[in-house]
């Protein structure tokens, strides 16, 4: 896949500004684009603007041989309306692009498309979302794919699941506490923390989404996981302590979320098998 053109989409954001400078490091040909351009590696060829508006976003973006869609707004706010109001777009973004011939399409999911199951998930685990950022990118998932397959294109789900970072311009739990460090407070309030989730570091999360593109042999739905259970409470007090951060979380202050399973984790076969292809595992 060297000297292959991707477009990433949404290279700005968070998981963007890692997933471009790992693509680059690997000699792709990188297109990024988003909104605004302060956290891309420059490296990078930048067209911002809004690619919703585009009628052949394929020749726009000079013809890529991939398209890595990461793009999405109100990820962490998981009851938005622009879950729902967006849908269309992203479907549509990505129709265009396979009718004007891009042949390898790559799309980020969330395992919030599975809803409340407790248990190592699969590719064959039946979804149930409950939430509007569920049942959005879940929509998205089963349309994509049925484009994929009647045009014979080549479709990889990437499903997320929790990301580690100390970087304080995400919006999860852990670049919370980070934030909350910086602004010098003392205390962070918490949840009991007894769920168990599948915890992967940013720079793992990164790698394995580039593992996955870097390959067309293995596709499907691909979870980008660690492939085991950790407690919320373990993993957050492992990243307070790595980070050497003085606060102490202050348990019971919020309750957990109604839709959250007690304890959920990927199942990481297929990303293994990707990187022993790719020489990463032995």
């Amino acid at each position: 896949m060297e000297n292959k053109k991707i477009l990433v989409t949404g290279a700005n954001g968070f998981l963007g500004q890692g997933i471009v400078t790992e693509l680059i490091n690997r000699k792709f040909d990188v297109i990024a684009t988003d909104f605004t351009d302060d956290k891309i590696d420059k490296r990078a060829k930048i067209m911002c603007g809004n690619i919703f508006e585009l009628d052949d976003p394929f020749t726009y973006f000079d013809q890529p041989d991939i398209l890595l869609h990461l793009a999405w707004r109100d990820g962490f706010v998981h009851n938005s309306l622009n879950h729902i109001n967006d849908l269309p777009n992203h479907f549509l973004f990505t129709k265009k692009m396979i009718d004007s011939g891009c042949k390898h399409i790559a799309v980020l999911g969330s395992m919030h498309e599975v809803g409340f199951f407790e248990g190592s998930v699969n590719e064959n685990t039946p979804t149930n979302p409950q939430s509007l950022y569920g049942i959005s990118k879940n929509a998205l998932r089963q349309a994509v794919e049925l484009e994929c397959k009647n045009n014979k294109v080549i479709y990889q789900w990437l499903r997320g699941f929790y990301i580690v970072s100390n970087n304080t311009s995400g919006c999860s739990i852990f670049s919370k506490i980070a934030q909350a460090v910086l602004k010098g407070e003392k205390e962070f309030p918490f949840t009991l923390g007894l769920n168990q989730f599948d915890f992967l570091d940013y720079d793992l999360f990164a790698q394995q989404v580039s593992d996955t593109v870097s390959q067309d042999k293995i596709n499907g739905i691909i979870n980008i996981c660690s492939g085991r259970p950790e407690k919320l409470s373990d993993r957050v007090e492992r990243f307070i302590k790595d980070n050497h951060y003085d606060i102490k979380l202050q348990y019971g202050k919020f309750p957990d979320r109604p839709y959250d399973s007690k304890a959920i984790w990927g199942d990481n076969k297929k990303i293994n098998e990707i990187q022993r292809n790719l020489n990463h595992v032995e």
